[in-house]
């Protein structure tokens, strides 16, 4: 697949890009270089190649879901302005 001068002159005024015709010719020349890459890429046998979720095999470290932090609920809200069953109340902002 490669691209005309008018499809990517079309493309230009989609993108709301002000392109002079040497901006023109260069933009269809890297597209069409994209363009070749990817039909090179899909030429590519691949048949009997596993799926990867990632390039690299990793691992991630994991740990124990524990709780490590104390609970201070009564010691933040004793400092509030106004707590009604364990929830703070905020002056109405919008009405």
């Amino acid at each position: 697949m490669s691209l005309s001068l008018a499809d990517v002159e079309k493309v230009a005024r989609l993108a709301r890009l002000a392109m002079n015709e040497q901006e023109i010719l260069a933009a269809q020349a890297q597209l069409n270089n994209i363009f070749g890459l990817i039909a090179e890429m899909q030429a590519v046998d691949t048949k009997g190649v596993e799926p990867m979720s990632h390039s690299q095999d990793l691992a991630q470290r994991l740990r124990e879901d524990v709780v490590t932090e104390a609970d201070q609920r009564a010691a933040f809200q004793a400092v509030a302005p106004q707590v009604e069953q364990g929830l703070y109340l905020v002056p109405q902002v919008i009405e």
